[in-house]
């Protein structure tokens, strides 16, 4: 089958069209994704002189850029057959302007757009429902809603956390090829890691959850900004922290660091699962203060309050290196308690290489412990992952009526659309 998904739950705009097949646990039809299309608007650069992303804008940016990052997506997956004629293929625009009727901007492109082609060959449309920003979400929900409506497709709901659990299913070469998905052995630890989340999940089978561990205050995505904001780096702050910690990494090779500096490792060896980063923020705030006295003070050789280049480094280094100790320990605390087959990492910080390295190390460890990490490129929000959990989720309530398929041999209104609803705290 064929999956358009749809993902605008922060700052990134994607649509994906996934083509899969098989079923998990199937050893004779096994799962097998193929990439058609995929498209991305990151809003980055939009976003950086707030220091972070402002939720009004990133909804603005996502009704301006969905019509033409879909319109891109069903040319690279040549499904945008276009026809001649302009009327509506559908009767009236009434139920469309009910459900974009806060959307202006979307509408206008959309009724533009829309009738000039041929409803593509999709099966479905998956829509991340949440967690996000719910701004954001509600352009993606109402636009999808839209879609589901006027082509007659089922509307798939979908935990954009899930979709990074399952984000690394998929590989670079499904963009060329099938390619068959990673198998899980149950029990599994998911080990999700981004900007909004921080948490340790058991999975005792196939798409069950269960919370046994996360964050108490900052996620650690979250503390890799502040952090980087308090040492004068750009946002995003996550990538340029990791990019002054390599420097000095390599620097440490061949000599000792200039300075002293260490910083706690909070909760490192409590009994429970949870994290906590604000004290590790906490703990830099006040590094940070102090050395710029000792600066201001002359004790460094520098009169000027600013940090010099080659501290910066070394305060990365050991922030980076104590973020990745708590989540190594506690990852493996978990991995030791329920007796893990599989650890399954997903988040945009999975990103970051030093936290890759050293989790892709304990396979290395002598043990028969299966680790699952996303490639780079679907380590981000996007909409390929969405697309996979879409797909599963599809393969597990068919043939149950989903939101769009007929129903009694009538199609469900808007009506009936109406009941999905965006949820910025939505819980696996």
């Amino acid at each position: 089958m064929k999956i358009l998904s749809i993902e605008t739950s922060c700052d990134e705009t994607a649509i994906s069209i996934l083509e899969a097949k098989g079923v998990f646990g199937d050893a004779e039809n096994p799962v097998k994704f193929k990439i058609l299309a995929n498209t991305l608007i990151s809003q980055i650069d939009i976003h950086k002189e707030y220091g972070g992303v402002f939720p009004a804008l990133a909804k603005r940016e996502h009704a301006k850029n969905l019509i033409p990052i879909l319109r891109k997506t069903l040319e690279e997956a040549k499904l945008n057959n276009q026809i001649t004629k302009t009327k509506n293929p559908w009767e009236s625009n009434t139920q469309v302007e009910e459900i974009l009727e806060r959307e202006s901007d979307l509408l206008k492109l959309f009724l533009e757009y829309i009738p000039t082609i041929k409803i593509p060959e999709i099966d479905a449309i998956a829509i991340t429902q949440g967690p996000g920003l719910e701004p954001a979400l509600w352009v993606g929900i109402n636009f999808a809603k839209a879609l589901s409506l006027v082509w007659k497709k089922p509307l798939i709901p979908v935990n954009h956390m899930e979709g990074h659990l399952l984000s690394s299913f998929i590989g670079s070469e499904s963009k060329t090829q099938s390619q068959k998905s990673k198998e899980i052995e149950f029990p599994a630890i998911g080990l999700l890691i981004s900007g909004g989340h921080t948490e340790l999940i058991l999975m005792e089978k196939f798409r069950e959850y269960k919370k046994i561990g996360q964050t108490r205050d900052d996620a650690i995505g979250e503390a890799f900004d502040k952090v980087a904001r308090m040492m004068d780096l750009p946002y995003p702050g996550g990538p340029e922290i990791s990019k002054l910690a390599q420097i000095q990494r390599e620097k440490q090779i061949d000599s000792v660091p200039s300075t002293n500096i260490k910083l706690p490792r909070p909760m490192l060896n409590t009994d429970n699962f949870d994290f906590s980063f604000s004290g590790l923020k906490t703990a830099v705030l006040y590094l940070i203060k102090n050395l710029k006295k000792d600066l201001l003070a002359g004790k460094a050789g520098n009169s000027r309050n600013e940090l010099p280049e080659e501290i910066k480094e070394e305060i990365a280094l050991e922030f980076e290196n104590a973020v990745t100790e708590i989540l190594l320990k506690k990852s493996e605390k978990a991995i030791a308690k329920y007796q893990a087959k599989t650890l399954i990492l997903g988040g945009g910080v999975i990103a970051n290489n030093h936290i890759r390295q050293s989790f892709e190390s304990l396979s290395s460890r002598g043990t028969d412990l299966e680790i699952l990490i996303p490639e780079r490129e679907f380590s981000t929000d996007n909409a390929i992952m969405i697309g996979i959990a879409g797909y599963f989720k599809y393969m597990e309530q068919n043939p149950k009526p989903l939101i769009g398929q007929k129903k009694k041999g009538q199609l469900q209104t808007a009506t009936d659309l109406v009941n999905l609803q965006a949820n910025g705290n939505l819980k696996l």
